[in-house]
């Protein structure tokens, strides 16, 4: 009876804020499996948007966001979020 655990970010999502900026998505399964045979999965969600430190996250996140995350997305999320504050 062999446990084994993995976990792998199976959903990457782009979405287009109304506020005229883009937030990447990330859904993260942790899998718990004995024997080969998968007898739990759960899933983590955590949203990065454009000023985001991307230094802790897998390549393939890190290339989609540095993809959205242009000099204009990094401006409508800073004029964005000076606004909320006011």
């Amino acid at each position: 009876m062999a446990l084994t655990k993995t976990t792998t970010n199976d959903k990457i999502e782009v979405m287009q804020l109304a506020a005229g900026y883009p937030v990447v998505q990330v859904r993260t399964a942790t899998i718990i499996a004995e024997d080969d045979v998968e007898i739990s999965r759960t899933f983590h969600r955590h949203v990065l948007t454009p000023d985001a430190d991307l230094s802790g996250e897998d390549a393939d996140v890190q290339a989609i966001a540095g993809t959205v995350f242009t000099d204009t997305a990094k401006a409508a999320y800073a004029t964005a979020s000076a606004a909320s504050q006011e």
